[in-house]
């Protein structure tokens, strides 16, 4: 009877450390998912913060403060499509999206927030169906409380380059997304550009981008005057701010070479000559933006690496990184605080993939000693030191 009895209470001590063993793997386990899905973009975004103007504004002796608008710029989310999109790919790169976007929402609480083109990367060639897909999943993934405004400007991949765009096309992306090409908030103006039309060919579509253009600058330009001119009719006025031209295509540069930074593009890259209405714009479009519109701050995408070029007469151009752990290995987003005279941007960086995938392959490592160590296939360094001091003491 008592050798039962003791059979017994080894089976269960057995028992007892299995179901410990397994309690401590899917703690190990839960923690690290924890950290890495979750906690990790909280404690990355935590640290930035929205930047300070320099100066206040003065009205006569008196100070006023102008309101200041906090805007959040992103670029190229390629949302992959059913053609090149692998569902593992989707699920990662997608929820790392999600989750970088809810938390930055949650923590910095812009008023609105742009992104500047290549939101898919294949609405050049989907489907209807495939088109209404990927619109579901991006709404998913950015969705956004009513009081925080979302702008979107359209970039190759989701329209196609000059020769695949198509008036269909561009309907389909305006029919989810605003089209309105000037929006003004708090005094700023924001001229919002479809850049893949700039081609300059005199395509309808073409055409009819450089004519909404010219119809803004005209505005703009009555928008600086003391006194409206009869030409400027009795509408409403815009605010006498010069304004933040936003589009997916950067202006003009010959290439990457005088970038810098560690989300600039890489060394051995950045001395490529780019290519006119494929990497960059024309000179012409370029020049053209910039006289019709005279902007004071250029924010641009496509590139997928962060670069500050000075056009003109001192506009400074900021070309902004992908926001997709697809596209780099550090995206990160640009916080803007704004008033109708100044600006102040600042860089917010993301987890990078390669911190996420160390822990990963460290907890793994971790989860393999444990269970070796659990059952006696390995011992742990504390027990071998002792028994190292013990055949010490006996000799």
């Amino acid at each position: 009877m008592a050798t039962i009895r003791l059979g017994f209470r080894r089976q269960n001590f057995c028992l007892f450390k299995r179901s410990f063993l397994l309690l401590k793997l899917i703690a190990v386990v839960f923690a690290v998912l924890l950290f890495c899905e979750f906690l990790i973009y909280y404690l990355v975004i935590f640290r930035c913060n929205w930047p300070e103007l320099k100066t206040p504004a003065y009205d006569g002796e008196q100070e006023t403060l102008e309101p200041v608008l906090k805007a959040m710029f992103l670029a190229d989310t390629h949302l992959l499509g059913e053609v090149r999109g692998h569902w593992l790919d989707k699920l990662r790169r997608e929820w790392q999206m999600e989750r970088a976007f809810q938390t930055a929402l949650w923590l910095l609480q812009p008023e609105v927030v742009f992104i500047l083109g290549d939101i898919f990367d294949e609405g050049k060639w989907s489907s209807s169906q495939a088109w209404a897909d990927d619109v579901e999943r991006f709404q998913k993934m950015f969705r956004h409380p009513h009081h925080v405004q979302l702008k979107v400007v359209a970039g190759n991949h989701d329209i196609g380059f000059h020769y695949q765009m198509s008036t269909y096309r561009i309907k389909r992306f305006e029919k989810v997304f605003n089209p309105e090409r000037l929006f003004s908030w708090k005094g700023i103006n924001f001229v919002m550009v479809n850049s893949v039309a700039l081609e300059g060919d005199g395509c309808n579509i073409c055409s009819e981008a450089e004519a909404e253009l010219i119809e803004i600058s005209h505005k703009l330009n009555c928008s600086r005057e003391e006194h409206h001119s009869s030409q400027c009719g009795d509408g409403q006025p815009l605010p006498r701010s010069a304004p933040v031209l936003l589009q997916h295509f950067p202006l003009y540069r010959r290439s990457d070479a005088n970038c810098t930074g560690e989300d600039a593009a890489p060394p051995e890259e950045r001395g490529t000559p780019f290519k006119e209405r494929y990497d960059v714009l024309s000179r012409e479009a370029s020049q053209k933006l910039l006289w019709w519109l005279q902007p004071r701050l250029v924010l641009s995408g496509h590139t997928h690496s962060a670069c500050e070029v000075l056009h003109g007469a001192g506009i400074s151009e900021l070309s902004v990184p992908s926001f997709s752990w697809r596209n780099r290995n550090n995206p990160s987003f640009i916080m803007g605080s704004m008033t109708p005279t100044e600006y102040a941007l600042s860089k917010c960086y993301l987890p990078f993939e390669n911190t996420v995938l160390i822990t990963y392959c460290g907890a793994a490592g971790f989860l393999v000693v444990l269970i070796l160590v659990h059952f006696g296939f390995l011992d742990l360094p504390f027990l071998f030191g002792c028994q190292l001091l013990r055949k010490f003491k006996t000799v």
